[in-house]
């Protein structure tokens, strides 16, 4: 694990949140080669499909890059615990190792909801670690959906 790349993966996530997207950042690293393979932030709102999260637009992005399906060896930095379909995702990646930011007791289905790479029909699981620069991780959604409730 690697703090520079939740860094920037947080980094993503500020943009997001200036394009008025969710604050969700994610990166996709060779950790044999300390290479960034791909990155996104959430796009749901501007390309007006509810896929695009973040590690999903990553993935696509690192699967497109390397010509293959399969991320094997590659590690997820993502600044929230991914949803149900984002966890999906990462197991049909073959995502080798996946650490998020903060947890996601509503939405969140790795350590929180279904804990989707707990269930038998789970083909791969990935290692996993959550709370990495979580309280930054954390702040930054808060304070995104402060300012939207304000707004309305």
């Amino acid at each position: 694990m690697n703090l520079k790349f939740m860094q920037r993966a947080l980094e993503l996530a500020q943009k997001a949140a200036a394009e008025d997207e969710v604050p969700i950042g994610a990166v996709i690293v060779d950790p044999a080669t300390e290479q960034i393979i791909a990155e996104a932030h959430n796009q749901s709102q501007h390309v007006l499909d509810a896929t695009a999260h973040a590690e999903i637009e990553a993935i696509r992005k690192a699967c497109a890059k390397l010509g293959q399906n399969r991320l094997w060896n590659l590690d997820l930095y993502v600044t929230l615990e991914p949803c149900t379909m984002c966890a999906a995702a990462v197991s049909f990646a073959r995502i080798q190792n996946l650490y998020f930011g903060a947890a996601d007791p509503k939405g969140g289905a790795v350590i929180n909801g279904v804990r989707f790479f707990d269930s038998p029909t789970c083909h791969h699981r990935p290692n996993v670690e959550g709370g990495i620069m979580e309280e930054e991780s954390a702040r930054l959604l808060q304070t995104f959906f402060r300012q939207k409730r304000k707004k309305n």
